[in-house]
């Protein structure tokens, strides 16, 4: 099933395993995948900014993407398709969309400095991939150096009837989601579709202000889940105490240049994926770094149980 302004819930984003020699890892894509469709996720992105797939060759790319398509059953996938250039763009966004992807991310190049630029730009993109492939709009000012106000936000909508999602993962963004949301009530913004990323950081209050879900890799997908469901529930306090929880952790996770291998190193932990590589050049998880994910961890779980994963300092106790 295509994606719509419907979509909702929780879209993991996937890393993509490997193996310690840097070997594509494709029984843990499998392990991953079904992993995601056990604990309740609506979906999972493929080859986002956290999938490593700077890495990967043309080839390489397709194979990880089709990989998780054709192993997921109930789960809408959406497979990154940034490039530099169009061709490749084109090139993996038929792959993905005829092995069965529910549609395609796009996250603008770091090139793009003013807002005819960046309406522009995804005027192409959208004509390179056809008008029948449904997009999702990636803001992250953070990582990307490129800020989209929301009219421009408005304005590729508008001008593109294909992006049917938004990305959002600016900080602060809460404002931006509240003034999106009132262009939606005056008329001068269609349906859109807003899972919010950025580590999860602040799904909580995301939420509260309008966001359809999370669309982010957090190493406990069940808790932005159930952050997720509580909100919509209007179990407010619930929500905010089980993230709370949570917080320390994904705080830990979000650090710049280390985050990923602490991801992997919990999903390693947790039995999901075989091995927390990532493709050089990228960053290994020290012993100290360890450690302390641990004692994280046992904090956690005298919350979340999800998060005993096994021997680990007193604080659990």
């Amino acid at each position: 099933m295509k994606l719509t302004a419907d979509a909702k819930g929780t879209f993991a984003i996937a890393p993509t395993p490997f193996h310690d020699d840097g070997r594509i890892d494709e029984r843990s894509i499998d392990r991953l995948t079904d992993f995601y469709e056990e604990v309740g996720c609506d979906g999972v992105t493929v080859l986002g900014i956290l999938g490593e797939a700077p890495k990967l060759d043309a080839a390489e790319a397709e194979q990880v993407a089709v990989r998780f398509v054709k192993r997921a059953k109930t789960m809408q996938v959406i497979v990154g398709v940034s490039a530099p250039g169009f061709a490749t763009m084109r090139s993996l966004a038929k792959a993905s969309m005829d092995a069965g992807a529910a549609g395609v991310m796009i996250a603008p190049p770091p090139s793009l400095r003013t807002d005819d630029q960046i309406i522009g730009y995804y005027k192409q993109a959208a004509e390179a991939i056809g008008p029948d492939v449904p997009w999702v709009l990636q803001d992250y000012p953070l990582t990307l150096q490129v800020v989209f106000t929301p009219a421009v936000i408005r304005k590729i909508v508008t001008d593109n009837a294909n992006c049917v999602m938004l990305k959002h993962e600016d900080w602060p963004g809460l404002e931006k989601i509240s003034t999106l949301r009132n262009f939606q009530k005056d008329g001068s913004l269609r349906p859109l579709s807003i899972l919010c990323g950025n580590g999860g950081l602040f799904l909580d209050f995301e939420m509260e202000r309008g966001a359809d879900g999370a669309m982010t890799g957090y190493a406990f997908p069940e808790l932005l889940i159930d952050v997720v469901d509580l909100s919509k529930a209007g179990k407010r306090d619930a929500a905010h105490d089980l993230f709370d929880a949570h917080l320390p952790l994904i705080r830990y996770e979000q650090q710049p240049g280390a985050g990923l291998a602490v991801r992997k190193h919990v999903l390693q932990k947790r039995g999901i994926i075989a091995s927390s590589a990532q493709r050089k050049p990228g960053a290994t998880i020290t012993p100290a770094a360890k450690a302390e994910v641990d004692y994280l961890l046992s904090r956690v779980a005298r919350v979340d149980k999800r998060a005993n994963l096994g021997p680990q300092s007193s604080a659990a106790g």
